[in-house]
């Protein structure tokens, strides 16, 4: 039985190491998922802002447009690196 007393203590050890490294990757992605949804609210808000000021056709409304595609186009590109990781 004192054989087995190192295998186990490395077992153990691995395990542990890899529940405490799970353990903080999980809230680094939370983080950047509340960034990246506050971000595609805030470009929402600031077109729906351009549209009830200048006009739904506006130039002001128009970038505010492709402002909120590439805020969203982020957003997603995070989801695309994260997908990449867990392979």
């Amino acid at each position: 039985m004192q054989s087995n007393t190192p295998i186990r203590k490395m077992m153990l050890s691995g395990i542990l190491g890899a529940s405490l490294l799970a353990g903080v990757a999980v809230p680094a992605y939370a983080d950047r998922d509340d960034d990246g949804r506050r971000n595609v609210q805030k470009a929402e808000q600031n077109l729906e802002k351009a549209v009830r000021k200048h006009g739904e056709r506006s130039r002001q409304a128009e970038q505010r447009r492709r402002k909120l595609e590439a805020v969203r186009e982020r957003c997603h590109m995070g989801d695309r690196d994260r997908d990449h990781d867990r392979r």
